[in-house]
């Protein structure tokens, strides 16, 4: 006896469908770009309205920091005073130190740009721009998944290094890293030489997608 044709079971079957489409798509638009391949370009602006390219800064090395200041992963690296003395270290040896925030707009992590350029200048930071990616498009691109996610880029334009900024997943200020792979890879890029762990999980808190 055949069973009787049931649209509801037809449009079930379709909906699931269209859903685990809907969700591939958008776990491939969040997937890092491999090292060793060109980074994405982008294009964005800066708290203080300026328009930066990724083309714009070729021939340099370049680091791209994700970041949220109300992450508490953040915090410590910024209370610490751990995020800034890279900056400055490796800023002062001509590396472009872009951090960026993807947060959406009354997500965590949002700010205008007048309290953004307030929270830079207490925490004393020193980026050479803070770009704001309200709609993740540079996020997703670069696959970022958590605050902080770290990536290098060489004066190629090829990425180098993409994952945690360090061997220390913690909260606490007061916690001392063994390794810091980005300050290694920028060491090791810098001297010529291949970088030795060119990829490792990072640890944070969520990026604050739209």
């Amino acid at each position: 006896m055949k069973k009787a044709f049931k649209p509801a079971s037809l449009l079930c079957t379709l909906v699931a469908t269209l859903f685990v489409i809907a969700c591939t798509a958008a776990n491939t638009a969040t997937v890092a770009p491999p090292v060793g391949n060109p980074a994405p370009p982008f294009t964005a602006v800066d708290s203080n309205g300026k328009k930066h390219s990724l083309s714009d800064y070729k021939g340099k090395f370049v680091v791209l920091e994700w970041v949220n200041f109300d992450c508490p992963f953040v915090v410590r690296h910024y209370k610490s005073g751990n995020m800034q003395a890279l900056q400055r270290k490796y800023t002062a040896k001509g590396v472009v130190w872009l951090s960026i925030n993807s947060s959406a707009v009354g997500k965590q992590g949002y700010f205008s740009p007048s309290e953004i350029n307030a929270k830079l200048k207490e925490r004393q930071a020193a980026p050479t721009a803070y770009l704001i990616d309200t709609d993740g498009t540079i996020g997703k691109a670069y696959g970022a998944k958590t605050t902080p996610h770290m990536y290098v880029i060489d004066p190629e334009g090829n990425l180098i290094y993409q994952g945690a900024l360090d061997d220390s997943p913690s909260t606490d200020p007061n916690e001392k890293a063994k390794v810091n792979y980005v300050e290694a890879a920028l060491e090791a890029a810098l001297a010529g030489k291949p970088v030795a762990v060119p990829v490792t999980k990072p640890y944070g808190c969520s990026v604050k997608y739209k």
